[in-house]
Parts: structure tokens; sequence; C-alpha cells
């Protein structure tokens, strides 16, 4: 089993570690809650070493990079990224990614731990000659520092002025001494920064935002905040057997260039998909798993694909794939729980909107 750089840390911290996509992680130190709620209202860290970090760098990076995602890379500039996909000639989805261009020539990847190989074997199938192509994950670790007060905990560590450091985009910098390349994103829909660095580096980041008071966090919490932000999950609200449209991802795909996998992409939303991802407000505390049955007028009308509890909502919360002509905001049904029927409401997948 894979261990990233701060391994140590974790079971030192007493973190709970299970394997996860091949890795040894640490799901959480102490209550899901509390970590959930510490990035939601002060700063929290996740290692994300993990996650797959590849780069790009050829002239023809660019053109080759277009045709294989869903969004629009010229719509880059130098330091810009953008949340993207790779998909399949039917439309189904290879993986989610972030793409990060360094320079017209130079861009950087990162995708799902779960999809590592299965990624970098599909963009090698397509991959003209001369790009150099790096997989740079074992040799470098990720940290993702997140909440209201993360730019300032970055911040108060690094060279320089992060605060002017725009969403989605990246720059180079150093954090207590140590060159990162600092990204303004994350997937747990709060403020702050993703860390890249080297393995060797990470555990003195690591410790010193320790320090500085932000809170370690597991995978568990960071689960519970990506539901709660509407964010998806490749295995989950993403798959081979899932197009982008019933995804809800139509924004990431780019509707003026040609990608593998746009023509099935765009003759669904030209015809409408079959099914809809909607969010699932419980009207009790009880989570829906993932396979539960969604009811409607006491028919079966979906599936949950995703369920956590909300401690900002105080109740269960998750994402369903619904039949396209029973889908609709703020439309009561109910989720089947150990054979029991409990209440419920769709809603937009964006959980904390109104809150």
């Amino acid at each position: 089993m894979n261990k990233t750089p701060l391994h140590d840390r974790h079971v030192a911290l007493h973190g709970r570690m299970v394997e996860f996509a091949g890795w040894d992680m640490a799901v959480q130190y102490g209550s899901v809650i509390e970590e959930s709620l510490s990035v939601r209202n002060h700063a929290g860290m996740f290692d994300v070493s993990h996650m797959a970090r590849l780069h790009f760098r050829c002239d023809a990076a660019f053109d080759y990079l277009q045709r294989l995602t869903t969004n629009d890379v010229s719509k880059l500039s130098d330091g810009a990224s953008q949340y993207s996909l790779l998909c399949y000639e039917d439309g189904g989805c290879v993986d989610d990614i972030i793409l990060y261009r360094i320079r017209q020539d130079w861009f950087r990847m990162v995708v799902n731990a779960s999809n590592h190989e299965k990624d970098v074997a599909w963009l090698k199938k397509w991959m003209p000659d001369g790009i150099a192509f790096e997989d740079e994950t074992i040799q470098t670790a990720m940290i993702a520092v997140q909440g209201p007060k993360a730019v300032e905990f970055v911040g108060g560590l690094a060279d320089q002025d992060v605060g002017g450091i725009e969403r989605f985009t990246a720059r180079p910098f150093t954090v207590e001494g140590c060159p990162v390349f600092g990204a303004r994103t994350g997937y747990t829909g709060e403020d702050g920064f993703e860390l890249i660095l080297s393995a060797g580096d990470a555990g003195t980041v690591w410790d010193a935002l320790h320090e500085a008071g932000v809170a370690p966090c597991g995978l568990a919490s960071r689960d519970v905040l990506r539901v709660e932000a509407g964010l998806p999950l490749y295995g989950h609200e993403l798959s081979k057997d899932i197009n982008p449209i019933e995804a809800g991802l139509g924004w990431v795909v780019g509707k003026n260039k040609e990608f593998i996998g746009s023509g099935p992409i765009n003759a669904m939303r030209a015809e409408g998909p079959p099914r809809k991802l909607v969010g699932i407000r419980m009207s009790s505390k009880i989570v829906p798993r993932e396979g539960y049955p969604i009811l409607k007028g006491g028919d079966q009308v979906g599936t949950v694909t995703s369920g956590v509890y909300s401690p900002m909502l105080e109740c269960g919360i998750a994402f369903a794939f619904i039949h396209a002509a029973r889908a609709g905001l703020k439309e009561p049904c109910h989720v089947i729980i150990r054979d029991r029927a409990h209440e419920a409401m769709m809603v937009s997948k964006r959980f904390l909107e109104a809150v």
C-alpha cells in the first residue's frame, strides 16, 4: 500500500487510517463534525497527496489537451486553471480533473487517485510524439488548506502577499521557506489553497500550518464538505456510464470545440438528459446512503449516489439521479431507508446557498 510523505504525521496525530485507492490515508482524527465545522468557520488542512499530479510540456501540448478535455483550454492564460473532464468516445466520463496552464507550452493536471493508472493510460493512448510527459505524483505532495481563514494562515507563512492570487489561478511562492505551487482552488466550497510541493518539504509545511492553528482534517470530513458544496465525486456522480449533461456539468463542456466524446455529449445537451442529478434534503438527521431508492408519489424515480450528515444544516443530505420528467426543485419525496419511507425534499445540489 502506498503511503504519502505525511503518513508519519497522521499516525502521530492518532488519525484513523484506512485504505483508499491504494493509499493508507487518514479518514479522521477525531470528530468528523468538528473537522467539517473547522473548515466552514476557521481553517482546516487535508493531505491530498494521493491525488495524481501530471505534467505536459511541448508546443503541441495545447492542441493535445484541447482535444482531450471538455472545457475550453483557449480560455486559460498563464497561471490560470479550470475544472474539466476527460471523456470516452461515447460521452461517458474517464475522470474529472483540474488543468493548470503554466505557460503556452507547459500544463499541469491533477486527477483522482482512484483513476491514476487508467487516466495515464488514456492520456498516453492519444498522446502525439514529442510531448514531454511526467508523472510527478511520488516525487511531490499536495496539501489543501481550506476555510475562511485559510488564505490568512498561508499568507502568514509565505514569502509574499498571497491574498491577491485570484480564484482558479496559481503562482509559485514559498511557505516556511519551502517552494510551493500555490493554487487558489479546493474541494470544499470554501476559499483556500492547494499547495503542491516536493515530498521532502511536505512535513515542514504541514507542521508549520498545524503550529499556526490550522486543524488537520481527514477524508470523511472532506466528503461531507464536498457534498454540502454540491461537488461530484468520480464513481458516484460521475462514471463511464454517466454523461456530463446528466450530472449537471454542461458548464464545463465547451460548446464551440471538438473533443473526444463531444458528439454524444452535444446530442444529449440538445435532446435533454434522461435523468438529472439533484440534491436531496432529509426532514431529519437520518443519512441516506448510496443506492437507496427515491420515491415520489409512490413510484421509484431515482437512486441516491452519495449521502452524508450535514453539520451546517443539521440533517441528512444526498445527491440522487432522478428521472428527468420527475425531477424538480422543492419537490417533496421519500427515501427508503431500512424498509421505511423517510420524508425529504428535492433541492439544489448547492445545499449551502440558502444558508
